[in-house]
């Protein structure tokens, strides 16, 4: 069922404490001329002009023909707010003879005219400035047009404004105002906390006229819709009591109190709704007629006066709950003939407040007031000076205090191993921060665990190398075969040179490959015996977490009287207690440097006529009971820490701490040994798979230059049969060319290309297919990215140790294929050498020219004259 709005636009605002005519610039000035210079107060004449054209634009603008608008009177206000507070640390306004006693501030009651009261101290000037700042506020927000969703929230924005100026003036200056020899009841407490209560009320109040336009569940429009009879029930409460409850006209009293009961009958009337939905019919008739006697009762006993508007909501509201109230009990008669409870057994309405007073706080701080600032009375600097140092050396000497009992409580708690003992006991046990990051390197890394997987790319890439050796070898056999196949057939015509003859650079280059193939193979073999060797030592550093492999502080087998859970729970709660201290002095010491930012007692010394050594023994009190506090604490961690020894010391028997402690320093080194081995053997890997790269681009090189060396004798193979089929025909040439007039190139050299397209021979069988054979490629397994060892190992020192297969008159464990006087590459080395590989090696930067060793295939090559059909490695 829809539910009408019985919401009003009747709102009250406050209007402005209005003053009497005031020259504050003529005394303040004849002030500083007196006690500084007349030079001092030419300096200060642009402060002084700007004090007296605030304190007349606040004379203007409370009178009632003023064109200014509210929110420039809003900023006048907090202006001149700020510096009346300058003004008070900087000029003694009282009665006294040596301090300013001609000025006079006379500010007249809001609510009673009649009323007035003047007093020769700036605190009723503040107070008066604030009460006017709430009211600004207040007619800010009674002018939006309330209408509209956006005006709602301007409103209700400027109704919270208001409630924290009012609350600023209860809780700052109220009572200091309300002190004089004449006073209002407009700036007093009760009525500074009355008018903050009310405009939260309105604040609400527009909240719930959104929360009813958004359309809001019934549920969530009644919480608010309470909350909003609460604020004004708060504010009813003090205008009921004195000194409020004489001072307000009655119209003020019956908008209130009508206000309290419209918005807890709007509230049933809400949460009825969401009874109804719920058929929870008995109780949504409690709380309709609890709504409609709210109204009822509200009627009889409010006074006259209250805005016809408001009335009407009233009737309107009542009408609605008097409709829903006979359905519901007719529904209840005819079908859920249910109880009704009493009012009296109801539970409270549920209410959501979502306004609070603003913080003015940072609005009013005149801590960065400029005005004045450089006015400091001579007598007040030195003596301010002084206490600063007196709160200085408070301070520094406590915190001293504090910061010696922190460290001597880490200190002693580190000589008795706690709390290490006790969170191993519980299985909480860690490493040490060195020791655990390293260990969580080598896990990131894969661990002995990935060991294996990178010992098979070394096996792939040797494998791989083998396979390109072979394939290469078996390309210059195969030319060279049919090379000597036409030399049988042609006999003393077939005169180009022999094939050995012409690749014996190449074969030679071969077979040192080779060699280096058979020299690293047994580099791999040393490796893979080391990671056999040495897997059950690095097998701890697979362990997840790694503290799972500590030895855990057992409890004794066998206890006769029973009473470990009870003395592991006594030092637990000791050490327990000795962390609250620890918080404890910390926010001692918080305490004592907030203590300090706020303690400015400047406008103390300027108004104080008597020593100012009574004075800071006053102030210099405040800090004594911080100070009792931490030699409490500081005493009380004495005897802890006593009482914490002797416990441990019972621990410690108990549970044989020093053989826990032993094993643990064994499991320790062993950690640190396998991570010394892993290292080893991680760097041992990469120098290997770096080396097979770096070969198999070799061999790729080599084996292209064969290729071409290959494809290059075919054309020529081809010519020389038809001229030597021409020969044996009786032909002549006439072109000048003959069998001895080829030119055959060198390898590694491009061939210049013969006379295009040959007679081919009908006899082709035996000659080879000149198109390239396709290079082998290799694809490992996906494995991990290992960064770290892209370019220098992680764990490198500057004397890594040496691997486990040195060879003679060599430096390194694995040789390094080179190869001489070959032309300029067009890649680099440390590039992927074939499709699909993806080893961390190829993170490496590129080599400089000049940066490899010089290669060592000048050395006599161990398979000096491979047979033809097979070389001196592959096929054995």
């Amino acid at each position: 069922m829809a539910a009408p709005s019985s919401t009003t636009n009747v709102m009250l605002s406050i209007s402005e404490k209005k003053t009497v005519s005031l020259d504050l610039y003529r005394p303040l000035r004849n002030y500083i001329v007196y006690n500084y210079s007349e030079r001092e107060a030419q300096n200060l004449e642009d402060d002084l002009q700007t004090l007296k054209e605030y304190r007349s634009d606040i004379e203007r603008a409370g009178s009632t023909d003023s064109s200014s608008s509210l929110p420039a009177r809003r900023d006048l206000l907090q202006n001149y707010y700020k510096a009346l507070c300058a003004v008070e640390s900087r000029f003694p306004i009282s009665p006294d003879q040596d301090h300013i006693n001609s000025v006079t501030f006379t500010w007249f009651d809001a609510f009673k005219n009649k009323y007035k009261a003047a007093q020769q101290n700036i605190h009723l000037e503040k107070a008066a400035v604030l009460f006017n700042l709430g009211a600004v506020h207040s007619q800010m927000g009674l002018g939006f047009d309330r209408s509209s969703v956006e005006g709602r929230r301007q409103a209700s924005h400027s109704f919270i404004a208001a409630a924290g100026a009012f609350a600023f003036l209860r809780d700052n200056v109220a009572m200091k105002a309300s002190m004089g020899s004449s006073t209002t009841v407009d700036v007093s407490v009760e009525c500074a906390g009355m008018l903050e209560r009310l405009m939260l009320a309105q604040a609400q109040e527009c909240v719930f006229e959104n929360s009813i336009a958004k359309g809001n569940t019934p549920g969530v429009c009644a919480k608010i819709s309470r909350q909003v009879g609460l604020f004004y029930e708060e504010a009813l409460a003090a205008l009921s009591v004195a000194p409020l409850n004489q001072h307000f006209d009655k119209a003020w009293l019956a908008h209130v109190q009508l206000k309290a009961a419209l918005f807890y009958a709007e509230a049933c009337y809400r949460y009825s709704l969401e009874l109804h939905e719920k058929e929870e019919i008995a109780e949504e008739i409690a709380r309709l007629k609890s709504g409609v006697n709210a109204l009822s009762e509200a009627r009889k006993t409010s006074p006259r006066g209250a805005a016809q508007q408001l009335l009407d909501a009233m009737n309107k509201l009542e009408a609605s709950l008097n409709l829903n109230l006979e359905r519901a009990m007719k529904e209840n008669d005819r079908v859920y003939l249910m109880r009704v409870p009493p009012a009296s057994s109801l539970s409270p309405l549920p209410a959501f407040s979502l306004v609070k007073p603003m913080q003015m706080n940072d609005v009013l701080d005149a801590s960065k007031e400029k005005m004045f600032a450089s006015l400091v009375p001579d007598n007040s600097a030195k003596a301010l000076s002084r206490y600063t140092e007196m709160v200085d050396d408070v301070i520094r000497t406590q915190a001293e205090k504090l910061q010696q009992g922190s460290e001597l409580a880490r200190v002693r708690l580190r000589e008795m191993d706690l709390p290490d003992s006790i969170l191993a006991l519980d299985g909480n046990l860690s490493l040490p921060v060195a020791l655990k990051e390293d260990v969580e390197a080598v896990q990131i890394c894969g661990g002995p665990a990935g060991l294996a997987a990178e010992l098979q790319q070394l096996r792939d890439l040797k494998r791989v190398n083998q396979e390109l050796l072979v394939q290469t070898e078996e390309h210059l056999q195969k030319e060279a075969t049919e090379d000597a196949q036409f030399r049988t057939q042609f006999g003393t015509r077939w005169t180009r040179p022999q094939s050995t003859t012409l690749t014996k650079n190449l074969l030679d280059r071969l077979n040192r490959f080779a060699a280096n193939l058979k020299q690293a193979a047994e580099s791999d073999a040393r490796i893979e015996r080391s990671v056999r060797d040495h897997a059950a030592l690095m097998s701890i550093l697979d362990c997840h977490p790694i503290e799972s492999a500590l030895p855990t502080l057992a409890r004794p087998i066998m206890s006769l009287d029973a009473t470990e859970d009870a003395i592991v729970g006594a030092l637990k709660q000791s050490l327990r207690h000795l962390e609250t201290l620890g918080a404890q002095r910390a926010g001692l010491e918080d305490m004592l440097k907030e203590m300090k930012r706020k303690d400015d007692i400047l406008p103390k010394l300027m108004t104080s006529t008597g020593s100012h050594e009574d004075l800071f023994r006053k102030e210099i009190a405040k800090y004594d009971h911080i100070c009792e506090e931490i030699a409490q604490n500081l005493e009380a961690q004495e005897q802890l820490l006593l009482q914490i020894q002797a416990q441990n010391e019972e621990f410690a028997s108990i549970f044989n701490l020093e053989d826990y402690k032993a094993s643990h320093e064994r499991i320790y080194k062993q950690i640190e040994a396998a991570i010394s081995k892993y290292r080893e053997i991680k760097e041992n890997i990469n120098e290997g798979l770096k080396f097979y790269v770096t070969l198999q681009e070799a061999i790729t090189n080599v084996k292209q230059q064969c290729s071409d060396f290959v494809m290059t004798r075919s054309i020529q193979c081809r010519e020389m049969i038809e001229e030597v089929q021409r020969q044996i025909s009786g032909l002549s040439f006439q072109d000048g060319k003959s069998s001895g007039g080829y030119a055959y190139p060198s390898v590694g050299q491009p061939h210049q290309a013969p006379r295009a397209n040959p007679q081919l021979p009908t006899d082709t069988g035996n000659i080879p297919n000149p198109s390239r054979p396709q290079n082998p490629t290799y694809q490992p397994p996906q494995q991990p990215t290992m960064s770290g060892y892209s370019q220098t190992p992680p764990y490198g020192s500057p004397q890594p140790p040496a691997p486990p297969y040195n060879f003679p008159g060599q430096g390194q464990p694995y040789p390094h294929p080179q190869h001489q006087q070959q032309p300029p590459q067009s890649h680099e080395y440390g590039q992927p050498a074939y499709p699909g590989w993806r080893g961390p090696y190829y993170n490496a930067p590129p080599q400089q020219p000049g940066a490899m060793p010089r290669p060592p295939y000048t050395a006599p090559s161990p398979y000096p004259h491979p047979p033809p059909h097979q070389s001196g490695y592959y096929r054995q």
